[in-house]
């Protein structure tokens, strides 16, 4: 294999974004054949070379594995939790290599939740510049109002920050109404807080496509594979070199 950046080293074994990886790398937390690396642009090869983060080693997988589960609602996103309730993880068949999802849903939502162990796949599928639509049918205890439409439209403060346009439709009229959210970028929590600063509370919360997959037929708790053209799909949608 040809030397590549430490930072898409990294990012390909999932550890980290290229982003937080350069950061990895300037705190000197990144080691090559036992020696420290703490510069931007160095390179390295991961089949030759041995690549460690805080005195781990690194490998990147031979093999790609790309899942998609409808997540049921009352799990974890996370391999861990000190808490002891059930993680996405536990509802994952037997691999014989480890997978990580591909970002968050909480506690309480449910839907579409992917899994791979193709870093560089992950970080673009998070990332805003991606511009990968994640579309979610949302319940709230209230209407939101004309106004407040317009601004979570076109993007509320949140966090000091302000959100990114979102898409946003009335779908079912009723006490109760449901929303559909549509966002291309996914802090943490961001539906459930961008509907409390209009002082409403979101009481269902479920994530049914990404990019162009839909949920389909796929029952909670229940995992498939993407085939081989959805995840050329994806490549495309994402413009990475096809496999």
């Amino acid at each position: 294999m040809a030397e590549e950046r430490l930072q898409k080293i990294l990012a390909c074994a999932g550890i980290a974004s290229r982003r937080k990886a350069e950061q990895l790398i300037i705190e000197g937390r990144v080691t090559v054949n036992g020696k420290v690396v703490d510069r931007l642009g160095s390179k390295a090869d991961p089949e030759r070379n041995h690549i460690k983060v805080d005195g781990k080693l690194i490998r990147l997988s031979k093999r790609h594995i790309y899942l998609v589960m409808n997540k049921p609602g009352g799990c974890v996103t996370t391999a861990h939790d000190p808490q002891g309730r059930t993680t996405v993880m536990d509802l994952l068949p037997g691999l014989q290599e480890r997978v990580y999802p591909v970002g968050r849903l909480d506690y309480h939502s449910e839907g579409l939740l992917l899994f791979t162990n193709d870093g560089e796949f992950a970080n673009r599928i998070l990332s805003a510049s991606s511009h990968v639509r994640k579309t979610y049918l949302i319940k709230a205890n209230g209407f939101l109002t004309q106004e407040q439409e317009k601004e979570f439209r076109e993007g509320i403060p949140l966090h000091g920050r302000r959100t990114a346009p979102a898409g946003l439709r009335l779908v079912r009229r009723a006490q109760n109404p449901w929303y559909e959210v549509r966002l291309v970028e996914g802090r943490q929590n961001q539906i459930r807080l961008m509907f409390k600063h209009f002082g409403l509370l979101v009481e269902k919360l479920k994530r049914v496509r990404i990019g162009f997959l839909e949920i389909g037929s796929l029952k909670p708790g229940e995992v498939r594979r993407l085939s081989p053209e959805e995840v050329e799909r994806f490549r495309r949608l994402l413009k990475m070199d096809r496999v």
